[in-house]
């Protein structure tokens, strides 16, 4: 519960600075956003795809053959930023095995262009990143998982056979143990 409410906080605080500046009519392409069928929204001059939750929510629940790895990060996120690297190897490594990487960024519409963009280009990610932008927090987090109290990291394993969800951040043995519990 104290994990929620810091993260709600958070959210507050950063959804206030974000009005302060509309408010003055700082403008910028990122903020100027239309919604478009499918629920996914397009901002101007950003790289990846924006979701509220109902446009990501398809993502969470495929049952085809592949296991997925739904990752919840942020670039503000200091653990959320040391687990990474091992996504990608994870992704490396089991590109054979039919496994697929989500990375789902709660980073602010104001953080898009100047963090978010310019650290997956330094870091080379190479796993799919997308934006969820909803501030209904309190509404899709039990969405996601009924024990997630609000906090990143988060990571949500699943195939058509197992689904689990992890309030925490990983290590690369950990990863790759939790992992192999659905492809093995």
């Amino acid at each position: 519960m104290n994990r929620l409410l810091v993260f709600v906080l958070l959210l507050i605080v950063l959804v206030s600075c974000k009005q302060k500046q509309e408010g003055d009519e700082v403008k910028t392409d990122t903020m100027e956003s239309e919604q478009v069928p499918d629920n996914v929204m397009v901002a101007a001059d950003v790289n990846f795809p924006i979701y509220d939750f109902d446009g990501l929510e398809p993502l969470l629940h495929r049952e085809d053959d592949h296991t997925y790895i739904i990752n919840f990060w942020a670039t503000w996120c200091k653990p959320c930023l040391e687990e990474l690297p091992y996504f990608e190897q994870v992704l490396e490594e089991q590109k054979n095995n039919k496994v697929k990487i989500i990375l789902v960024s709660l980073d602010m519409p104001h953080m898009w262009k100047s963090n978010l963009e310019p650290y997956v280009a330094k870091k080379g990610i190479k796993s799919e990143v997308v934006i969820l932008d909803d501030p209904k927090q309190n509404d899709w987090i039990p969405k996601v998982s009924e024990e997630w109290g609000g906090a990143i990291p988060a990571t949500l394993i699943y195939n058509k056979d197992k689904r689990e969800f992890y309030e925490k951040g990983f290590t690369y043995e950990e990863l790759n143990a939790e992992l192999n519990k659905f492809i093995n």
